[in-house]
């Protein structure tokens, strides 16, 4: 392993955790605030303990939110000098704000934790939800950032110098808006699918039913109508994809040829060699549909772009593939929960409905994961698309490998303690959290 793919490892190892604990740091806080309203009208104790439970395990994604950002922080100074060199000075309001965001998070989750019997109920409430409000603001200013290496903007290139900044202009690019909405909404269905599945494995083996139901009814609503909302900001996605980086859209599909109405591809295995996918389902037209609006408009084809200047096909179109599919799956499984809901209830009482919910627990995680591999990937071989390549912002330092080494140790520890907390959140849920089981001890602070 070169330093620099040690490099890009090590990014990808350390984006790839820390937007689990990101994604469920924006959402959770969301459902906490239902639970809490739900106890307040109601005055249902058992929605009381879930809003308590759920906040305990906010506060604990939170601390390792935290520190997995804090470590990206440094790795972006340290693995690529030359990008933060010139692009800090552009780029850097959105992290500004971002931090003032996390600081006001942070004020918000220790009124919440401290602040029961001690606030009046409705501003205690509301302080639960500026934990999700400034969460989720957090969120979309890092994926402005983001967004802005997929569409730079707010500075001139002229003669390698980086002049006329504006910063504004910059937060505000091009893909800031599309991304952002499609990585919103694709965390309210990663996060509420993974939640309700571990309630729905709860119910199935009969511990706290009632307490584990009302948790299931509120993260499964939720993930369901995200999940149905979420193809249309993939096809906003998919447009202006389509517009800026062709290049990517063509290396998504492994379209590798230049043709009027173009087919949308699915499965197949690339053959890059051969500039061809075979054993692929083709849909004529519908990716230039999904592009341009038209069935007719031909689509330009990953040869039609220099050698030097096309992103990997294979991982960008596999990864594609993964998001896709497993995106459809996830909406079968939100028609039918919906219909359980407001029309046929007697499935609610089945196994199995709530089987298909504990399957599904990783899959949206795997769909973001693989919806992250595209919008990074396809960028390649471009940190600042069409201005600095990745292999000229690395950092001339020997001995990345073992900082990979090191770094994906430490995730994978943070990991592992994470799991740990919350499997014994759970596992207190009779003792501390469900006011309607034998074993209830009430705490009064």
């Amino acid at each position: 392993m070169n330093d620099f793919i040690a490099a890009r490892s090590q990014m990808a190892v350390s984006l790839g955790f820390h937007i689990i604990f990101s994604c469920i740091g924006m959402v959770m806080p969301f459902f906490m605030a239902i639970s809490h309203y739900k106890y307040l009208k109601t005055g249902d104790e058992v929605y009381k303990g879930l809003t308590k439970a759920w906040s305990k395990g906010i506060a604990i994604l939170f601390a390792t939110g935290a520190v997995s950002g804090t470590m990206l922080s440094f790795e972006l100074g340290l693995l690529w000098p030359e990008f933060m060199k010139h692009a800090g000075p552009i780029f850097g309001m959105p992290f500004s704000l971002e931090g003032t965001a996390f600081f006001v998070e942070a004020i918000a989750i220790g009124f919440f934790l401290y602040g029961w019997n001690k606030f009046n109920p409705w501003f205690h409430w509301l302080t639960g939800l500026l934990v999700g409000i400034s969460g989720l603001s957090s969120g979309i200013l890092v994926l402005a950032a983001n967004a802005w290496m997929n569409s730079p903007a707010g500075f001139d290139y002229v003669n390698g110098n980086y002049i006329n900044i504006d910063p504004v202009k910059a937060m505000f690019n091009d893909a800031w808006f599309s991304q952002a909405l499609h990585m919103i909404i694709a965390a309210f269905v990663a996060t509420g699918f993974a939640v309700a599945g571990m309630h729905a494995f709860m119910i199935l083996k009969k511990k706290n039913i009632e307490f584990h139901s009302k948790a299931f009814k509120i993260a499964a609503t939720c993930a369901c109508i995200a999940a149905l909302i979420q193809p249309l900001s993939g096809d906003i996605s998919a447009k202006d994809v389509s517009r800026r980086q062709p290049e990517k859209l063509a290396a998504m599909e492994a379209h590798f040829h230049t043709e009027a109405s173009a087919s949308f591809i699915l499965g197949g295995i690339v053959n890059e060699k051969e500039e061809r996918v075979d054993y692929a389902i083709k849909i004529p037209g519908l990716l230039s549909f999904l592009a341009y609006g038209n069935v007719k408009d031909p689509v330009k084809g990953i040869t039609d772009f220099p050698k030097d200047d096309r992103p990997p096909v294979a991982i960008t179109h596999y990864s594609f593939q993964i998001m896709i599919i497993l995106g459809v799956a996830l909406m079968i499984l939100a028609v039918i929960y919906l219909l359980a809901r407001f029309k046929t209830k007697k499935w609610l009482t089945k196994k199995w409905i709530y089987k298909l919910f504990v399957i599904a627990t990783p899959l949206g995680y795997i769909a973001l994961e693989a919806g992250w591999t595209v919008t990074e990937v396809g960028r390649q071989p471009w940190i600042i698309y069409k201005v600095m390549r990745t292999a000229d912002a690395v950092t001339p330092m020997p001995g990345i490998a073992y900082s990979f080494y090191l770094f994906t140790a430490i995730f994978i520890s943070l990991s592992a303690i994470v799991i740990f907390l919350l499997y014994r959140q759970m596992k207190m849920v009779p003792v501390l959290y469900d006011a309607t089981d034998k074993n209830y001890k009430p705490n009064k602070k």
